[in-house]
């Protein structure tokens, strides 16, 4: 597979098998990954692999928080959205949304649905591997997009290899739980974490392929 099919078939996977994923593919990924670019090749990200009983043990944590009514850790670790979309971003934002519950027959002011879907994300959707990507607290915007690089070749390494996944900001709810079970240093956000393994193709939710903008609404390419 090249790097152009990766990008086309990558997906946001919201239903897993229970396929074990093998340690050496994992180290492959996360290895591979590490050639992302970064400004004056700090390489300022770290990750945790989990799979399972720490993994499960995690998962059972957090889960058992949400269900006893708790939404988040005490305090945001950053801002996921800004405070105020504007457009086109609103728009983007609220069609993506309406896609994918719309292929879960979620109704819009169907609370209960939506919240057991957003708990799912706290599953990592049935994986059977998560991995916790972090940065240290001292770094800027650069390097936060050096970051978000790293991110994506896993993304991408992963689906040269037959894996599917999903990056999921929302773990960073749950900053402070997660660092204790990962034994994270204090110095270091959580990101984001990764839901990554074989999807499950009678899932309808893994039918959903977002939309994308098309090129003339992103680009302005000149002189050619």
């Amino acid at each position: 597979m090249d790097v152009l099919e990766a990008l086309a078939t990558r997906r946001t996977c919201r239903a897993f098998l229970p396929t074990p994923v093998p340690r050496e593919a994992v180290e492959t990924i996360l290895t591979a990954a590490g050639r992302a670019p970064s400004g004056g090749n700090l390489q300022p990200w770290r990750v945790w692999a989990l799979a399972g009983g720490p993994l499960d043990g995690l998962r059972a944590t957090v889960l058992s928080k949400i269900d006893g009514g708790q939404m988040i850790d005490g305090d945001y670790e950053y801002l996921i959205y800004p405070p105020s979309l504007k457009e086109p971003y609103l728009t983007r934002q609220f069609r993506n949304g309406e896609q994918l519950y719309g292929a879960m027959n979620i109704a819009r002011d169907d609370a209960a649905g939506r919240m057991l879907q957003f708990r799912r994300n706290f599953e990592l959707f049935g994986a059977p591997v998560g991995l916790f990507f972090a940065i240290d607290r001292t770094m800027g915007q650069a390097q936060w997009s050096d970051l978000g690089m790293y991110i994506q070749s896993v993304l991408l390494a992963a689906t040269a290899l037959g894996l599917q996944s999903a990056a999921l900001e929302s773990w960073s709810l749950w900053h402070r739980t997660t660092r204790a079970h990962l034994g994270m240093p204090e110095d270091l956000i959580l990101f984001c974490a990764m839901a990554l393994g074989h999807a499950d193709p009678d899932d309808p939710v893994n039918a959903v392929r977002a939309e994308r903008a098309p090129l003339d609404e992103v680009a302005v390419i000149r002189g050619f």
